[in-house]
């Protein structure tokens, strides 16, 4: 079986767009969770959201494509062409040997919606003849493989806001199986908006508070729902003996993929973190490890998931083994581009041997029985991540990550 490393970083986020910028901030515990300024929250309960800023996706497509992806696929676009310049990827393997796999949660709503209205005020035969292709979830895997020429295996993942850590899973074993020497993976998320703030909002997911500072609180007792974020997440998976025949630079190595589900409930995940301790179990096969482990956790600022995932990781390792912490206390919750998102930010804390923080933690849940890097980041030496991701329908993933010269 062949082992599989990263070649390629690519992110487009509330905390930057480029991956320096991405980590700098979140080393800095620079959170990105302010005013919700995409619509008018005058009848909204939830009044903040971590948006994505001064991105023009004119630096990145054509006009033509332009007129054509929704910006779910503009976000994906944008972070695969950052991922695959840094890599060098597609200037190095036969096309039938690239793969694409990029989900999204939810894929096109800005495109549904705004057809939608024109159906209603304009008739049928306004809507748009790009419609479907803008508004399927498949579209942004489908893109890039254009783009890039990439003829091999090429699909989405959906596993609500797991999505993009499932695409990175699933692309670590296609080519650990030797079916691509190099895959494009992860995921991206454009959804904050009037329809899906409301539906978050009325199932009692998103916080209400107003102020920014205490919006976003994972495993602090005053948490009170996720904040919610989007962008898109990119990496380049490829074969380890493909990627030094070339001399590839490696940033990082996926060395472990677990995946399983609660079979619980629709949104809930199950109260003793069965389903989380197995992924973690199943992806840490095998594997040996220096000093404390990073898990970079799911971490949303829900009341039911924190302390679940805590009981989970704490099933898993001692107190003195792990070191945790929740970037989405920065980010947000960028649903189904977040697993990609942390996957990199877990690249990057091994590289710079920085712990990235909780932001905001300052009333440690009772249950928060290990250490969950509070308030500020903090030097570590350590050669293994663990990035924790979970979605709507039980859908529990785990990667092991290790650094470039573990």
């Amino acid at each position: 079986m062949n082992r599989v490393v990263v070649t390629g970083l690519g992110i487009i986020s509330p905390t930057g767009n480029d991956i320096e910028t991405f980590w700098n901030n979140l080393e800095q515990g620079n959170s990105a969770i302010g005013e919700l300024t995409k619509f008018d929250t005058t009848d909204f309960k939830v009044k903040v959201a971590a948006e994505v800023k001064d991105f023009d996706a004119k630096d990145w497509l054509s006009p033509a494509e332009f007129r054509k992806m929704d910006i779910y696929c503009q976000y994906a676009m944008a972070a695969a062409q950052q991922a695959v310049d840094q890599s060098g990827i597609h200037q190095h393997v036969q096309p039938e040997r690239l793969g694409v796999y990029v989900g999204s949660g939810i894929g096109g709503m800005t495109t549904l919606l705004k057809e939608y209205d024109v159906l209603k005020e304009r008739g049928p035969n306004r809507v748009s003849s790009y419609f479907i292709p803008m508004q399927i979830s498949n579209m942004a895997s489908g893109n890039i493989a254009v783009r890039f020429g990439a003829r091999g295996p090429t699909l989405p993942v959906v596993t609500a806001c797991a999505t993009s850590a499932s695409c990175i899973g699933e692309a670590y074993r296609e080519i650990k199986w030797g079916e691509a020497d190099a895959i494009i993976a992860g995921g991206a998320e454009a959804s904050i908006l009037p329809l899906s703030v409301a539906g978050f909002t009325n199932m009692q997911a998103l916080t209400q508070e107003t102020d920014p500072k205490l919006a976003c609180l994972p495993f602090d007792k005053r948490r009170a729902g996720f904040v919610m974020s989007e962008g898109a997440g990119i990496l380049v998976l490829e074969n380890y003996d493909h990627a030094m025949a070339r001399g590839a630079d490696i940033l990082g190595e996926i060395v472990g993929y677990g995946n399983t589900c609660d079979a619980f409930h629709m949104t809930a995940p199950h109260p003793d973190g069965d389903g989380i301790r197995r992924a973690m179990e199943k992806a840490l096969e095998g594997i040996e490890y220096k000093n404390k482990i990073y898990v970079n956790a799911h971490g949303t600022g829900t009341p039911l998931n924190d302390m679940t995932e805590i009981k989970a990781i704490a099933s898993v390792f001692d107190r003195d083994e792990v070191i945790v912490s929740s970037t989405k206390s920065m980010t947000g919750h960028m649903l189904g581009a977040a697993g990609a998102a942390e996957a990199i930010a877990c690249i990057q804390a091994l590289k710079h041997q920085i712990i990235p923080p909780t932001v905001g933690l300052e009333q440690p849940d009772d249950g928060c029985v290990l250490d969950c890097t509070p308030l500020t980041a903090r030097p570590l030496q350590f050669d293994t991540a663990i990035s924790l991701s979970l979605g709507f329908g039980g859908h529990n993933v785990a990667l092991v990550i290790k650094g470039a010269e573990a």
